[in-house]
């Protein structure tokens, strides 16, 4: 058979490979600020300058520069900015990188597009800096993972579209006839990520030339979806694509096959299918429905056998080859992101499960958890993706072996330190919340005794991340003394015979998968209904049949004021602290709801688009916040914490005190929610919106005056010295905010529940 010459596109796998590296370094960088303000929360006023003469800062004696930064730096968005630029700028990128450099060599051609290989990474990066622009503007949803609003959502789906078109096509022109392994995943990571990204970010734009959306799904709905998606984000952006990566680039870097085809083609089936079933189990003990958290249990326990058997292909590759493990720094970082795979993959099941769960989850265990697969998994994958690809694209040694071992031993030292002392600092929480003295009242009852309690394990966890940054760091240096030594090929001669036309029906003697490898259309038809089985079994049930959740008569909408101080919640990314759910445990009913004893209940949630139940408590729940404290004591709390609660570790909002709300959108925002979402909101109620609005913020004022004559005192200066510039409080932020956290639990807090018809 004639063959055929061609050329590999190394140009496009350096795109992606520098921008791996740039954004990993970015993506280190936020996570450690996020980790600095968790034990100095000062951070943003140094930076901006306070009023506060106990801190050092840059600016002392003027608070104006913090106002000015409108919460550019606060913990909320700098967290959330961190996880996107971790999974969507960091690990994506890495995996376009391989993906687009194995491909070629696994298929035995050229990407069918360069145009498209293009666009897809020119996308991909403006999605990224639209994502840093946003969120420090305060734009986003809220949704774990998911924060974009809908523009940018729009934009991850036309990217990861082109991409598709550009694998599929490059698939159909192969020169090989048999798929391998690692094209498989990749397949099955580009369906589950296009399906799960467009069913969790179904939203309604309050218009089209604004960025403000809400949720397609409300409540315990919106919860079920998220975590569907959330969970399975870390399944197929964080997991199934570097098993890809790590199906090619181990052996590679091994000279060894991997170890067996049969352990790969369990380990690829069993592994799809369960993952789907498996997202409930971040909701265990809340107000989603019984039988679903029992059924993420069962596929979360059932995950670890397929993890554990790609754990096992992967390490047992290097059977015969672990001298060379000695000696090379690239098997050493795939030797220990394989490990910390299957570590975190037997620990999350262990979570899933109801004894561990109500004490781990809401913790800082989970975020070791996290870390353990992000730093040691997803991160050293796509360091030893780097040093392999270095030497190869542009022909040269790898400048200094021994720097990279420097920074193999940082990075583990820097996960080590990073994920022990939360793993600590998890226990403790989880245990302290939960002790009760011997006449039944909390022994730790001061939520601030089991905050401090941690903060040391907090700066053990700041110097983990010192470690793995600065490993990060001598890999630049490393790339670029490399790349200055080497010479780039853009275009990588190859050749191989072409493909014979043999026809897709199955042959006789020929086994059902090695007929499936080479029928990549009907691969994927399958790995789609592998994928989508769990999802519509736990999904459509539960967003369809009533009765799963049931309404209660006393739970009433929103204001207008309180719904607008829910969007000011959520641009400042307060859940990413506070949780908004009470489970049915004595010490959260005890320690979060003591006057009635009442636990967060499914038919509270119908309005609330999105969800904000949380997944971390640093601060307390405040799903029954309302009426416990104070107006004054919210104002004061939010203009500064450590006021109201010495040694607090939440940030400064002074500017929600200076701001003027924006009231613009809210009767547009009444008439979405009743228009498109059935909220019950009468045609009066919209009408006498501005006027409701006006007498709630007006009877929030009086209160705060009444309960603190300073506060009043120095708004009645500041209308002196500002004149007619003057905003009178009642149209400032810090009301609406309030509004919102005192209506919080407010609806059922009577000794008798009536829980609405199902009919």
């Amino acid at each position: 058979m004639e063959t055929q010459k061609f050329n590999y596109d190394n140009n496009i796998v350096r795109a992606f490979l520098y921008a791996t590296i740039v954004f990993g370094i970015i993506g280190f960088i936020l996570g450690l600020t996020a980790a600095l303000m968790l034990f100095y929360p000062e951070l943003p006023e140094f930076l901006f300058g306070t009023d506060d003469t106990t801190i050092q800062s840059l600016r002392s004696g003027n608070i104006q520069g913090l106002i000015n930064s409108q919460g550019a730096l606060g913990f909320g968005r700098i967290r959330m900015l961190h996880t996107s630029a971790v999974i969507f700028a960091f690990v994506c990128n890495s995996f376009f990188c391989g993906a687009y450099y194995s491909m070629q060599r696994l298929l035995k051609t050229r990407m069918y597009s360069d145009t498209l290989s293009w666009i897809h990474f020119w996308t991909w990066q403006i999605m990224i800096i639209a994502v840093v622009i946003t969120f420090l503007m305060g734009i986003n949803t809220s949704k774990e993972y998911a924060e974009h609003e809908w523009p940018i959502d729009i934009l991850i789906t036309f990217s990861w579209v082109i991409f598709g078109i550009n694998m599929f096509g490059t698939i159909a022109k192969r020169r090989v006839r048999h798929l391998y392994v690692a094209i498989w995943f990749y397949i099955a990571t580009w369906i589950a990520v296009a399906m799960l990204h467009i069913f969790n970010n179904l939203e309604v734009p309050l218009s089209f030339t604004s960025w403000k959306s809400y949720s397609a799904y409300a409540g315990v709905k919106d919860a079920l979806v998220q975590w569907w998606y959330g969970h399975n984000a870390v399944a197929f952006v964080l997991t199934t694509p570097v098993l890809g990566l790590m199906y090619y680039f181990m052996p590679k870097a091994a000279n060894r096959p991997v170890f067996s085809y049969k352990l790969s083609i369990i380990h690829f089936w069993s592994l799809i299918f369960v993952y789907l079933w498996a997202g409930p189990h971040h909701l265990q003990y809340t107000a989603l429905p019984a039988w679903a958290q029992a059924v993420g249990t069962g596929f979360s326990i059932m995950l670890i056998a397929p993890s554990w058997g790609g754990m096992l292909n992967g390490l047992l590759t290097l059977r015969g080859a672990w001298d060379k493990v000695r000696e090379n720094p690239i098997l050493k970082f795939f030797v220990v992101a394989v490990t910390c795979y299957g570590m975190a993959t037997f620990e999350g099941p262990l979570l899933a499960t109801k004894s561990l769960n109500k004490i781990g989850h809401y913790t800082d265990w989970v975020i070791g958890h996290v870390h353990l697969g992000a730093l040691g998994w997803n991160g050293f994958m796509a360091f030893g993706v780097i040093y392999y690809l270095i030497p190869i694209m542009w022909k040269t040694e790898l400048w200094s072996k021994k720097l990279a071992n420097w920074h193999f031993w940082l990075g583990t030292l820097g996960i080590i330190f990073y994920a022990v002392p939360m793993y600590i600092a998890g226990f403790t929480q989880g245990l302290m919340w939960k002790q009760f003295n011997p006449d039944g009242t909390l022994l730790w009852k001061n939520w601030l005794d089991t905050v401090t309690a941690i903060i040391p394990y907090f700066k053990m966890r700041f110097l983990g991340g010192l470690f793995y940054l600065s490993g990060a760091i001598l890999m630049v240096v490393n790339v670029y003394k490399t790349i200055k030594a080497g010479s780039f090929q853009k275009n990588v001669p190859a050749e191989a015979p072409a493909l014979a036309n043999v026809g897709s029906g199955r042959k006789e003697g020929e086994g059902v998968h090695l007929w499936l490898e080479r029928t990549p259309h009907l691969l994927s038809i399958l790995a789609f209904v592998a994928i989508a089985i769990g999802g519509l079994v736990e999904i459509v049930p539960t967003l369809t049949v009533k009765s799963n959740l049931p309404t209660i008569s006393a739970v009433k909408p929103y204001s207008p004021l309180e719904l607008e101080g829910r969007d000011l919640y959520v641009r400042e990314g307060c859940n990413s602290c506070h949780s908004q759910m009470i489970r049915p445990f004595r010490d959260e009913v005890t320690r979060f709801d003591g006057k009635n004893g009442q636990y967060s209940k499914a038919g509270e949630f119908v309005y609330d688009r999105p969800f904000l139940w949380g997944s971390k408590r640093t601060g307390p729940d405040l799903h029954r916040e309302g009426a416990r404290n104070p107006d004054s004591w919210h104002f004061k709390h939010m203009y500064n914490p450590r006021i109201t609660s010495a040694g607090s570790i939440m940030p400064r909002f002074p500017w929600l005190i200076t701001n003027k709300l924006d009231r613009s959108q809210m009767i547009d925002k009444m008439k979405l929610m009743k228009n498109t979402f059935d909220v019950p909101y009468t045609k009066a109620q919209i009408d006498s919106a501005d006027r409701w609005a006006n007498n709630q913020s007006q009877a929030i004022v009086k209160r705060i005056y009444s309960e603190a004559t300073d506060v009043k005192d120095q708004m009645d200066k500041e209308k002196i010295a500002k004149g007619n510039n003057f905003v009178p409080m009642e149209q400032r932020e810090i009301i609406a905010m309030i509004a919102y956290l005192q209506r919080l639990g407010t609806d059922i807090k009577t000794t008798d529940i009536k829980t609405a018809s199902v009919d």
